[in-house]
């Protein structure tokens, strides 16, 4: 008796590319919009987080961007991967902190576009409000503390 013959050709004959996607969290409105992801000119998934997507072993073509109001795509992002049979690929892609810059894509970790912009213009708006609150306070205290 000869034992029981396994298929490992569907196994060996593929792979799968496993795409991780985030945004910054001062960028919460684009978990409004879910970033598409297509592998060869065809839309694959739509999701933030990690998506794993089957694919035929060889060289393929991946492109993410994030549906948007204006622009229409923001974070534009493309990378040529090659997938052996039974590999499962890693890519991480993160969206830009300014929607006029591409997106990052590669092998994780991979770094926010934008982000010395995105922290001057926080520390920015910080200063100014806290300028508008002790100016506020200035004048409630000064206004107080005079006598006619």
């Amino acid at each position: 008796m000869y034992p029981p013959q396994q298929d490992y050709s569907a196994q060996q004959s593929g792979g799968a590319i496993a795409v991780t996607t985030k945004y910054f969290w001062a960028a919460f409105l684009l978990g409004l919009f879910k970033p598409e992801i297509s592998i060869n000119g065809h839309v694959a998934a739509k999701a933030w987080g990690r998506s794993v997507i089957p694919v035929p072993a060889g060289q393929h073509h991946l492109h993410v961007h994030v549906p948007y109001l204006l622009p229409s795509r923001i974070g534009v992002a493309d990378i040529g991967i090659t997938v052996q049979p039974g590999q499962t690929v890693e890519v991480e892609y993160r969206a830009p902190t300014i929607a006029f810059l591409n997106g990052a894509i590669g092998a994780p970790p991979q770094k926010y576009p934008g982000m010395a912009v995105t922290w001057v213009l926080l520390a920015l708006s910080a200063f100014l409000l806290l300028c508008v609150c002790g100016g506020i306070i200035v004048s409630a205290l000064s206004s107080g503390s005079t006598s006619p």
